[in-house]
């Protein structure tokens, strides 16, 4: 089978979820047997050097690109909110250039499936239409205007309203589009199940993210470490991360967690850190900033923090974590769309209160945390490899 993936950022380095989730389906597709060609969008928060990258990209079978200027300027958001109705949100990733690159790939190129990674991608279906009779395939990595809809909640009035209505465009949006694919695969049933009450009527199949978890090794000796350490990952640039480390240091790590417990520690690391974060000087705290290896940083702490108040899918860095056996702590929002069960392989709170609790209770039982998260990397074994999960999505792609 020939495939095509569509995404809006480069896929190397892997230094986000989205990242993972496109680049282990894509290893695990040429794994199986398959021809896989990629065309990203060149952007200048997640720029990619096509020559740099081939040696890590060698799964594709050919690598395009096409630069797209995503940036959020403050004069379009304005003209965008006063004289049109469209989606920002998606607005920012529709560019002649990469419109003009697809087609050039599919005039020249027979493909089985064209796979879009995102809503964002959306916009180029009517070239893909017009030049390919390939199987459509959006690939939802999200329900993306619920992501929108929690953060204008927490957000201040102003900034609020100005949100409420961005989401509302992008509903509309997300709305119209449901069934412009020949196919969606949601990330959980919980996803798919919104999307058919938005009036989705094309076939859905749910294909969770997969991970390798070969390349995943456990470090056992972090458990036994003294003092206890625990570590967040993920884009610092990505509004639902702001958010959840603002409320898990301001609200948890701050007043709960560091009287109790002076001597434990939280590492920081992602790309690009907003300045608040940069200055901040939390006692206990270590902001790294980007970091060579996530799969080393996580290794070294026992607890992996996955914060999250906004957001939807899946979250592919609480994958990683429990694939390295560390015990995730996480708000039930965080850990949505993973097989999750509080106590068991993960410990769950939604309260500041109950959150420093399970900090408390982690130091206290160094060897039941050790034990959950061997439990956390066997679950993650049996329901989220990505060579059963790309084969499973193979056979339906089949099926059309």
């Amino acid at each position: 089978m020939r495939i095509l993936q569509l995404t809006k950022k480069f896929p190397h380095p892997v230094a986000d979820g989205e990242c993972l989730a496109i680049d282990h389906l894509a290893r695990a597709f040429h794994e199986l047997g398959h021809e896989v060609t990629l065309l990203a969008m060149n952007t200048a928060r997640h720029p990619g050097d096509i020559a740099a990258g081939v040696p890590a990209l060698g799964h594709y079978r050919e690598v395009y690109s096409a630069p797209v200027d995503n940036r959020i300027k403050p004069l379009d958001a304005l003209i965008n909110l006063l004289f049109s109705r469209d989606s920002y949100h998606v607005q920012r990733f529709v560019s002649s250039a990469y419109a003009g690159t697809l087609g050039d790939i599919l005039r020249k190129n027979t493909y089985d499936v064209v796979q879009l990674e995102t809503l964002y991608l959306a916009p180029y279906i009517p070239v893909i239409r017009r030049h390919s009779k390939a199987l459509v395939v959006m690939r939802a990595h999200n329900v993306e205007h619920e992501i929108w809809e929690r953060i204008a909640r927490g957000s201040s009035a102003p900034k609020r309203w100005y949100l409420q209505e961005l989401t509302a465009r992008l509903q509309r949006y997300e709305t119209e589009t449901v069934n412009a694919s020949d196919l969606m695969v949601a990330i959980s049933e919980r996803d798919l199940g919104r999307f058919r009450s938005m009036g989705m009527h094309i076939p859905g199949v749910v294909t969770p993210i997969g991970i390798d978890s070969r390349r995943y090794q456990p470090d056992d000796d972090s458990f036994r470490r003294r003092p206890l350490s625990l570590a967040f990952i993920g884009s610092l640039d990505w509004m639902p991360n702001q958010e959840g480390l603002r409320w898990f240091l301001h609200e948890v790590w701050i007043p709960e967690v560091r009287p109790r417990f002076p001597e434990i520690t939280f590492h920081i690391a992602g790309r690009n850190a907003p300045d608040w974060l940069r200055r901040m000087e939390a006692p206990g705290v270590v902001v790294h900033g980007e970091v060579d290896s996530a799969a080393d940083f996580i290794r070294a702490h026992p607890v992996m923090v996955v914060p999250l108040l906004s957001g939807g899918g899946m979250r592919a860095k609480a994958l990683e974590g429990m694939a390295l056996g560390k015990v995730v702590l996480s708000t039930p929002v965080g850990m949505e769309g993973i097989h999750a069960v509080h106590g068991d392989n993960c410990l769950l709170a939604d309260t500041p209160q109950a959150m420093a609790e399970a900090i408390a209770w982690g130091l206290g039982h160094p060897d039941d945390l050790h034990r959950m998260g061997t439990r956390a990397r066997q679950t993650c074994l049996e329901r989220y490899d990505s060579l059963q999960t790309a084969h499973a999505l193979l056979e339906v792609y089949a099926a059309h």
